[in-house]
């Protein structure tokens, strides 16, 4: 699992003084971002290989509002990965009030040259690493699920 944290921005705020909706997906991806920074796989390292990694779906489970200058923490942890579709699942925690906000998922798959490719045959170094970080998530929720 891999911990983001971040203040809520006054801009991001709707009328009613609370985040407005579709932020909640800007954070996913800026917590996606640089959680594939911290496992040694800059998403930038994969476009200048020819590989992007577009959103094929999206889902966002509202919870509590999150308000201007709240302080929160977007929980990410690869829910799956086949080497053609990453799955990834989030948990965005409001600090200040010490609750759940957000829960969300995401799933991205891999494509070259607009052809989705298996990331096994175009970066056996990307599968490796995306590999290890689902199977040590896989284990780890076994493990929280014994407890």
């Amino acid at each position: 699992m891999y911990i983001y944290r971040r203040k809520a921005h006054y801009h991001e705020t709707d009328k009613m003084g609370v985040v407005y909706h579709a932020n909640y997906i800007h954070w996913m991806e800026e917590a996606r971002v640089e959680y594939l920074d911290s496992v040694g796989l800059p998403y930038r390292g994969l476009e200048d290989e020819g590989i992007m990694s577009p959103v094929t779906s999206v889902s966002l489970e509202y919870k509590r509002p999150v308000e201007f200058d709240d302080r929160t923490e977007v929980r990410v942890r690869t829910e799956g990965f086949d080497g053609i579709i990453l799955k990834l699942a989030y948990e965005i925690w409001d600090l200040t009030k010490d609750c759940l906000a957000v829960k969300a998922s995401s799933s991205h798959c891999f494509t070259r040259g607009g052809r989705v490719v298996s990331l096994k045959k175009a970066s056996p170094p990307a599968f490796g690493i995306l590999m290890k970080e689902y199977e040590t998530d896989k284990e780890k929720e076994r493990k929280d699920g014994e407890n």
